[in-house]
């Protein structure tokens, strides 16, 4: 059980990151300052339910992912519906590929050295919700796929799949700006 005295202590120095993942998820700063308020008053008022020794900014992203879920994602009617079932395993390396690069590099590097922030930040927040959630708090964030089960109260595997479906989508996207940019020819 913790002690509401030293909550200002134990969770401001996280407040940085919130803010940037509240951003990543609502996509406005107004919105993202509210959802990192809301989530510290919460995490405020239930601090005494903490156990201390546990992952506390787990346990913040977990409250910040629910309240942005509760919030900001119950205002629209209907989520929006995304089919990438569709999308093909390493789409983006293959694209790589078809244009003759590599050299022993590897496909991660041939990205990065084409594609400028924007277009990967234009690229995640493409994906739907669940997904980017799921991709931010594992790749961006590095949480293991227990603790983002954990925050997003999933289970693992629900989790193991929104990231691959994610990634996947997320290749689909870069390939897709590398072919109308020029950076890679279409595959034969």
């Amino acid at each position: 059980m913790a002690d509401p005295a030293t909550f200002a202590d134990a969770a401001m120095q996280h407040m940085a990151s919130l803010y940037t993942a509240a951003m990543r998820m609502t996509r406005n700063p107004a919105d993202a300052e509210d959802l990192v308020q809301e989530t510290y008053l919460k995490a405020y008022r239930a601090y005494e339910r903490f156990e201390e020794g546990t992952n506390l900014k787990a346990w913040l992203y977990r409250i910040l992912t629910n309240t942005y879920i509760n919030s900001y994602r119950s205002r629209r009617r209907r989520p929006e519906e995304t089919d990438v079932d569709n999308v093909e395993d390493l789409y983006l390396y293959r694209r790589l590929s078809a244009d003759g690069a590599g050299g022993g590099r590897s496909a991660e590097e041939e990205v990065l050295e084409r594609f400028t922030d924007d277009e990967v930040k234009a690229a995640i927040e493409s994906l739907p919700d669940v997904f980017r959630i799921a991709v931010l708090l594992a790749d961006v964030e590095g949480f293991s796929y227990k603790e983002i089960a954990d925050i997003t109260e999933v289970p693992i595997g629900t989790v193991m799949s929104r990231i691959h479906r994610g990634r996947r989508a997320l290749q689909k996207a870069l390939g897709e700006y590398g072919l109308q940019r020029g950076l890679v020819e279409a595959a034969p």
